[in-house]
């Protein structure tokens, strides 16, 4: 297959895979100012624009699988032209004709038969929570948890998870999972490209959610925030979604968490791209790490809507990056520069690619990577 569709088809293509906003480009070069590989590389995310502005989408080179989507672009740019939506429009067309990199392959043959990309078997989707005295949802349950891919397999994320449970039970919360019955909610397999993939997993979750009488779903991840909630509503269905750093600022607002017991460290917080940049939440978890006793928060010097990304969103939790290439390195650095002992977050692909650099870096173990969820389930 060549490389480089004739002019007018592949602006057709690219416009209708969802990258029409090119047209507005005029190369101001704004975005690469905010684009977190002009930090770490010489590559230039406004190429891509100019590629499609030519009609010239070179599908078969590793520069449209750079874009981590972490909206920087966007709240830089005067005319309102998303490249990770130019990017990401350039992978549905490669998916189209079957090209991508070897590891998005395999994610999603995992994702295909076993609904995760991880190559777990469905049937030990809930193996986390044995002995955690989680139950099955039925209906009429107060909330369905639906922890996500990485906490229910990984076996540092599933901390993360008995973490959650820890504090909803102790909140008294009528809560239960579904398991096996779950698929990955597909945000990472879209922003991939594969838009066939995610609406057979989006579809699939959604008939489950409705056969079980979900209304409220928990969940751990700020991918699986915004795709339940901006997403799934384009099939017709609403489901009252709340990410857990929401949900705990609620139960402590109602009295039915209390933080009583003493933390006495000095934390910083790392503002996920899909919790902050995407969905606006950047208050609630300040507000209950501030609410910790014995608790110090200190931020870094990149935060709320300036905060740098960690590298592992548009699906590139699942492709390796060569070390000085790493924006997880860099974020870890600014996290030592305020002297905290540890890193707090709310994302699971942060915490995984900030493990990643901590067991990488000359002296990155001096500070402890840590979810919200469990400082809090300490401090209850």
């Amino acid at each position: 297959m060549e490389t480089v569709t004739p002019f007018r088809e592949a602006i057709d293509e690219i416009k209708e895979a969802g990258g029409d906003a090119f047209k507005y480009c005029y190369q101001c070069g704004l975005c690469d100012t905010v684009c977190p590989w002009n930090r770490v590389s010489n590559f230039s995310m406004r190429h891509l624009v100019r590629q499609a502005a030519f009609g010239l989408p070179e599908i078969e080179g590793q520069d449209i699988w750079r874009c981590t989507t972490c909206g920087s672009c966007p709240q830089q740019c005067p005319r309102g032209v998303g490249t990770s939506d130019v990017a990401v429009s350039f992978r549905k067309i490669a998916s189209k004709y079957g090209i991508s990199p070897e590891p998005v392959h395999i994610v999603s043959a995992s994702l295909g038969t076993e609904g995760n990309p991880l190559r777990e078997a469905r049937s030990n989707r809930a193996d986390w929570a044995i002995n955690l005295s989680v139950r099955s949802f039925t209906e009429g349950m107060e909330i369905l948890y639906f922890p996500g891919c990485y906490p229910s397999y990984d076996s540092r994320l599933k901390k993360v998870a008995a973490a959650t449970v820890s504090i909803l039970n102790k909140a008294g919360v009528d809560f239960g999972i579904l398991g096996d019955k779950e698929n990955c909610c597909g945000e990472s397999i879209r922003k991939a490209g594969n838009e066939t993939l995610y609406k057979h997993l989006a579809r699939e979750n959604i008939k489950t959610f409705i056969d079980n009488g979900v209304h409220r779903i928990l969940v751990s991840s700020p991918h699986c925030y915004h795709t339940f909630k901006n997403e799934y509503p384009e099939f017709n269905v609403n489901f009252e979604v709340v990410h857990i750093t929401q949900y705990l600022s609620e139960l402590v607002r109602e009295g039915r968490l209390v933080l009583e017991k003493e933390y006495v460290k000095k934390i910083t917080y790392h503002d996920p791209c899909y919790l902050g940049r995407h969905n606006g939440i950047y208050d609630e978890p300040r507000d209950i790490l501030k609410n910790v006793p014995g608790l110090e928060l200190v931020e870094m010097k990149e935060i709320r809507e300036n905060s740098f990304c960690c590298g592992g969103g548009g699906g590139r939790i699942w492709m390796d990056t060569a070390k000085g290439e790493r924006f997880s390195d860099v974020r870890l650095l600014q996290a030592a520069e305020t002297v905290a002992d540890e890193l707090v977050t709310a994302c699971p692909y942060c915490i995984t690619n900030f493990e990643d650099s901590r067991l990488s870096m000359e002296n990155g173990e001096s500070i402890v990577i840590k979810d919200l969820t469990e400082i809090i389930s300490e401090a209850i």
